[in-house]
């Protein structure tokens, strides 16, 4: 009787466990965002515990993919900064499914959940609607712990959504995710964790420091926006990675502030360093120097989205629909405020990982908007082609144009059909704002696993 009693329990017990895995899931799921035209595709939002005898919580937003969301990969977006928050800036600035334009949102016709189950994540705790009940967490963050954090909420999320286990799994990001994205790839490989993860693909990314911020000035007297005099004080007097590292320990030099200033004269106020060609939002003029600042001039574009995106995602009834909330913050900003990253991570070069995810057989894109001048192409390609040289890989595709709408869309070349870097022509520092049809191309390539569309030259024949 008793063994038959216990069999009874343990059955009800596995079935409610089973109700419980299965409500997850729903509990998370949103109806519709306020504001937004009808989708078919699903959306989901909410938290994953990270720690739970710190209260420590990460918050994500994904949006299924548009069409037979079963078929297609799970795509993991992660923002840089450090700080800043992949949902207000990705997803609603840049590649999700909508955008926000006065009080509502509209559709964007190049969102990446076209071509993938787009996974938005606000790591780490502190950024966004992320947050840590022992405020001490935010005192001291590293690169160490945000990958850490980053695998505990990959475990616990597969938990929740166990149907996308085993999907093919891509790792993207930007600016700062260059450390974020191959740190979280290597963390995953040395863990054994059973992820199916395929490749990563990281814009504009911070993976050098001396390398990356020298390349600054070439950039800037390349394209008119510094005198010659300039240039040469960068090379001669105090180069950029010198200015970058002396600020950020608050011991700037009369002799680096001097080239600084007289570089800043020359620029102007009025240029957005993220895309040096296109005009700004004067609304957001006094934030230019924040970490991030997504300024257009399109008429496809809406300069002023960030803002749009601040007074949206501050809405009660939007965060309501989002299941969630503001701990320890008055308001949700689109980069941190109380997090204190250790600023002396940005120093630590993720190149050599970039190599070792190579050996494990990991595709790699590394990609830049080529009117950026924070983390210019040019220091970036330098770097992929020496770690090509250094793993031995032979060009499989040499440097060549490709094209998006019979334009060229910027330039690419593959080593080894493994490792791959690629432009994008007239995009900024956060390529899939500025630049979205062309992103979306490259974005489908690099998951297809296909080169970049070539010109194909139709000739006329001559009637004589």
């Amino acid at each position: 009787m008793i063994s038959q009693a216990w069999m009874v329990m343990a059955t009800i017990y596995a079935i409610q466990m089973c109700l419980m895995v299965e409500s997850l899931p729903e509990a998370n799921k949103i109806a519709g965002l306020p504001g937004q035209p009808q989708v078919s595709f699903q959306q989901f939002a909410g938290y994953i515990t990270i720690d739970e005898k710190q209260n420590r919580a990460l918050f994500y937003y994904l949006a299924e993919a548009e069409t037979d969301p079963a078929s297609k990969p799970l795509v993991l977006w992660l923002n840089g900064g450090p700080g800043c928050s992949s949902i207000g800036a990705g997803a609603f600035c840049e590649h999700g499914p909508f955008k926000p334009s006065g009080n509502v949102l509209v559709k964007n016709e190049y969102s990446w959940n076209k071509e993938a189950n787009m996974l938005y994540l606000e790591s780490p705790a502190g950024v966004g609607f992320s947050y840590s009940a022992n405020k001490s967490f935010y005192s001291s963050v590293n690169d160490e712990m945000t990958a850490r954090d980053n695998l505990v909420f990959l475990e616990h999320w597969f938990d929740k959504f166990p149907e996308y286990k085993n999907r093919d799994l891509f790792i993207t990001g930007e600016s700062y995710g260059g450390h974020y994205v191959p740190q979280l790839a290597h963390l995953i490989i040395q863990s054994k964790a059973k992820f199916n993860l395929k490749g990563i693909a990281i814009g504009n990314p911070l993976l050098e420091f001396n390398t990356d911020f020298n390349a600054r000035a070439e950039f800037f007297w390349s394209h008119g926006l510094i005198s010659d005099a300039t240039y040469e004080a960068f090379t001669s007097v105090c180069n950029y990675s010198q200015i970058r590292r002396q600020i950020q320990s608050g011991s700037l030099t009369p002799l680096c502030s001097g080239v600084n200033s007289q570089a800043s004269r020359e620029i102007s106020k009025f240029v957005d360093g993220y895309d040096v060609t296109l005009d700004v939002c004067l609304s957001s003029i006094v934030s230019q120097s924040q970490v991030l600042n997504r300024l257009q001039d399109s008429e496809k574009i809406d300069v002023c989205v960030e803002d749009e995106t601040v007074q949206y995602l501050n809405r009660e009834d939007v965060q309501k629909v989002l299941h969630a909330q503001l701990v320890g913050v008055t308001e949700w900003s689109v980069c941190s405020d109380i997090l204190q990253y250790d600023m002396q991570n940005l120093e630590v070069p993720t190149i050599p990982i970039l190599g070792s995810l190579v050996k494990s057989g990991i595709r790699v894109l590394v990609y830049s908007g080529d009117q950026d001048s924070v983390i210019p192409l040019t220091g970036t390609r330098m770097l992929v082609n020496g770690l090509a040289k250094e793993l031995g890989l032979n060009t499989t595709v040499p440097y060549r144009a490709w094209f998006e709408s019979r334009q060229v869309a910027g330039w690419t070349q593959v080593y080894g059909n493994i490792l791959s870097f690629a432009t994008i022509r007239g995009a900024s520092h956060e390529a899939p704002f500025s630049q979205p049809e062309r992103s979306l191309v490259l974005f489908s390539a690099f998951l297809g696993g296909k080169p970049l569309p070539e010109a194909i030259l139709s000739v006329t024949p001559i009637r004589i």
